[in-house]
């Protein structure tokens, strides 16, 4: 019968035992997946593409560590993994990027509104913003794929809501929408006014996919709500 002495030395044993290695030709598998995709890759989307009982979260983690310290990072944005240029090297990249469009005053205030306040109306982004907002906004905002057409709101006119995407995500490196500043994060990159009212509040970001209560799903063939379709007439 093992003694008290040699039952303790066993579980001391065990703790101190070393981590079974990882793989180094899943680690290639995986390196490469990523290295060759135009898009973030989902922990979903890499395990069905690799043999079939890879720890392919631990993969991605040894992956990330291992690239922590060179020109690209290993990062996870929407939810999803890609390589990105080292943020303390990004200014080296500015002069080979070719701006396509600067998006207008208008459109980033749009912008802003629909991802702190989705799923929101355009009558309701303009009530925030204070002036109208043209269907042209709108429309540019939509050609980005940063933002998209939700539902209907249960309302008079049933108007579209306006919500934001995955390509909102990777683009701006956010792995989810709550990731965006807060009230003192703005205020401390001089965003927003250090004096602003106590009421004033940031709205915790939401971009849950589902409708919300209020919300019913898009027609197909009826895309934009009644102020647009005036606005189409007029024009």
């Amino acid at each position: 019968m093992a003694s008290d002495f040699d039952l303790l030395q066993l579980e001391n044993d065990e703790e101190t035992a070393p981590s079974k290695p990882l793989d180094p030709a899943g680690l290639r598998m995986v390196e490469a997946l990523l290295f060759a995709s135009s898009e973030p890759l989902s922990l979903e989307e890499l395990t069905l593409r690799l043999p079939e009982g890879t720890d392919v979260l631990a993969l991605l983690e040894e992956l990330q560590n291992t690239y922590a310290s060179r020109g690209v990072n290993l990062v996870r944005v929407a939810g999803k993994w890609c390589f990105r240029t080292a943020e303390d090297l990004a200014y080296l990249m500015h002069r080979n990027v070719e701006e396509q469009r600067k998006l207008s005053r208008a459109a980033l205030e749009t912008l802003a509104i629909i991802a702190y306040h989705q799923p929101v109306t355009r009558a309701e982004i303009e009530e925030i913003r204070g002036v109208s907002t043209s269907k042209g906004t709108l429309d540019v905002l939509l050609e980005t794929t940063w933002i998209r057409m939700r539902g209907r709101r249960r309302t008079p006119g049933r108007p579209v809501t306006y919500g934001t995407t995955d390509h909102f995500l990777i683009h701006f490196g956010l792995e989810n929408v709550r990731d965006l500043p807060g009230l003192e994060e703005l205020k401390g990159a001089g965003l927003l006014d250090s004096a602003v009212p106590a009421s004033f509040l940031v709205p915790t970001p939401n971009d849950d996919i589902a409708l919300t209560e209020d919300e019913d799903p898009l027609e197909d063939g009826s895309l934009f709500d009644d102020d647009d379709a005036d606005e189409t007439a007029g024009s």
